[in-house]
């Protein structure tokens, strides 16, 4: 997007006295990126600050009409700067920017027209994307910090898997956390040391990392199997879903989460797509390329799980594009795009019928591949049992959990008979 607008650049002087904050959304994820990071001589602070207080923060800035997670991001970033806890002139805050249709595109500069208004103008955003959107002279990802971070995203994923599997279960509460605390901060510190990223030792780390979840003590009884998609943020952030996965927990569900690796699949594919559909030859040979590598860490991850048949893993990137197109066209690219589609059809063929599909309010691609594929995924698996839950500064947690409820009702009815949503 071409402006003429004039913000403050974050320098290559800024790498060394500017501490750069992140708003978190994947605590393992985002954690084992932070060495990433710093191993690039940058200093980064994920923020965890959450309430009411955060989005009235959001809400003083941003117009109560954008969506949801620019409210959340947003205004966790100025909060972040108005608690003193950080120096504003010392300070930098960043922001993804996808580059499509999706709101998420205008992130950035909504942020800098909320530090004008609360007087930090002088404070510099960094955008972070591959489209050549914006640049910062002091702030580039490199091909070395790509794969790095592609790598830790599959680290955060096989924990995120195994984890979600065994919590529901584990006899002694609390016990797979522990394990993911173990790994997030083993890994780290790995990854700091330039360590854990060959294939060899990646495979090595899974198999420990199985190993540990495969001894949890638990108690396996009957459960309904509980699938999550969405929106990004809102599917992956618990400041964003209101807590989403320990509310379904508690609730007496097993809960799959899609790995963000997909989605990673999801936007390199998109090259390839532009080129199929519109002889776009710009990116197809990074996609082709990218692809391929992201597809092979993939690979080692689902040799790993075939060893461990207690656990379920999800399938291959190109089996999981094959159920999209049997109900949409993967030319259908903002936002999620096909992708949630994909991976309601996914989670419904490995045993999580009972799907809760969440999104921001007005979230026009989401309404489109999400709350508009119900009826085609609910003809096509007539056990599907699908509920579109909407997040918004305004929403109603009591109506939200309430509808979840009610989901669960069904779930727990149609399991008794047999027809879907039963644990292992």
């Amino acid at each position: 997007m071409a402006t003429n607008e004039i913000y403050p650049e974050f320098t290559e002087e800024m790498k060394k006295t500017h501490t750069i904050l992140i708003p978190n959304a994947l605590p393992v994820h985002f954690s084992l990126m932070g060495s990433v990071f710093r191993d690039a001589g940058y200093k980064v602070k994920f923020l965890d600050y959450s309430g009411q207080k955060v989005i009235d923060t959001g809400l003083k800035y941003v117009h109560n009409d954008a969506c949801y997670p620019a409210i959340v991001v947003i205004g966790q970033l100025i909060y972040a700067i108005e608690s003193g806890d950080f120096d504003p002139h010392k300070t930098a805050l960043m922001l993804y920017q996808t580059g499509g249709g999706c709101r998420a595109s205008n992130y950035v500069h909504m942020l800098r027209k909320a530090l004008k208004k609360a007087g930090y103008e002088y404070v510099p955003v960094v955008s972070v994307n591959f489209g050549g959107i914006e640049k910062n002279s002091g702030f580039r990802i490199t091909a070395l910090m790509f794969l790095k971070g592609l790598i830790t995203w599959l680290y955060g994923d096989f924990i995120m898997l195994l984890r979600n599997q065994v919590m529901p279960y584990e006899k002694v509460s609390g016990t797979s956390s522990k394990i993911m605390e173990k790994w997030r901060k083993r890994l780290t510190e790995q990854i700091r040391h330039n360590k854990g990223l060959s294939r060899s030792a990646i495979k090595r780390n899974f198999y420990a990392i199985a190993r540990d979840y495969a001894r949890v003590p638990i108690n396996r009884i009957n459960k309904p199997r509980v699938g999550i998609v969405g929106e990004l943020y809102v599917k992956y952030a618990d400041f964003g879903n209101d807590h989403l996965l320990d509310f379904l927990v508690e609730q007496g569900a097993e809960v799959m989460v899609p790995g963000i690796l997909g989605f990673a699949l999801y936007s390199l594919n998109i090259g390839m797509e532009n080129h199929r559909l519109y002889g776009d030859k710009k990116s197809v040979m990074f996609s082709r390329l990218a692809v391929a590598y992201v597809e092979s860490l993939e690979k080692t991850m689902l040799e790993v799980l075939r060893d461990f048949p207690q656990f379920r893993k999800p399938v291959p990137f190109p089996e999981l594009k094959k159920l999209g197109e049997n109900t949409i066209s993967c030319g259908v690219c903002m936002g999620e795009g096909w992708l949630l589609t994909a991976e309601m059809a996914e989670l419904i063929e490995k045993g999580y019928s009972n799907i809760v599909c969440v999104q921001p309010f007005g979230c026009l691609p989401n309404h489109i591949v999400g709350k508009g594929m119900i009826r085609a995924m609910t003809e096509r698996y007539s056990n599907a049992n699908i509920c579109a839950i909407d997040y918004d500064a305004g929403s109603s947690r009591v109506n939200q959990q309430n509808r979840i409820k009610l989901m669960l009702s069904l779930a727990r009815e149609q399991m008794n008979k047999g027809k879907l949503g039963l644990s292992r």
